[in-house]
């Protein structure tokens, strides 16, 4: 397994479903050796009611997660270069990551997760499509880091 590496960066769209899913589920597998956030293209919505609950269900807290946008990130004084890795979870926050990175000297890689808004019309099928896209986020995680 590869080492883990000592900050990473996780970036969706809108900071509000799988970017934070996955800083939470990275910082509860691995605690606090690396260093983790995730922001989006834009911050345009607060974090998601349905990605907080799936999360419960495995001991993840994500009620407190303030969404960001990859320029507040910068705003806040945390620069790109800064990160060892960037993990694009959308095909729009790769083609921004890249873009925002071309001139730095990291990794960018890309993680196809599912976008889980808007799929099921009952809240449990609704759930049912939250916890897939939290599973594959956890299954990944193990894959590229192991049990570490």
């Amino acid at each position: 397994m590869p080492k883990l590496p000592q900050s990473v960066l996780f970036c969706c769209d809108h900071n509000a479903v799988r970017s934070p899913m996955a800083e939470g589920i990275m910082k509860k597998l691995y605690g606090q050796g690396t260093y983790v956030q995730s922001v989006g293209v834009v911050n345009d919505l607060e974090i998601d009611g349905f990605a907080i609950a799936v999360c419960q269900e495995i001991g993840v807290e994500l009620s407190r997660h303030r969404s960001r946008s990859f320029e507040e990130l910068e705003e806040m004084g945390e620069t790109l270069s800064g990160f060892d890795l960037i993990v694009a979870m959308s095909p729009a926050s790769q083609r921004a990551a890249l873009e925002l990175t071309r001139f730095f000297h990291l990794t960018v890689e890309y993680w196809p997760i599912m976008d889980p808004t808007g799929l099921g019309e009952t809240r449990e099928t609704k759930l049912n499509a939250y916890r897939q896209t939290r599973d594959q986020i956890f299954d990944k995680l193990k894959t590229r880091w192991g049990d570490t």
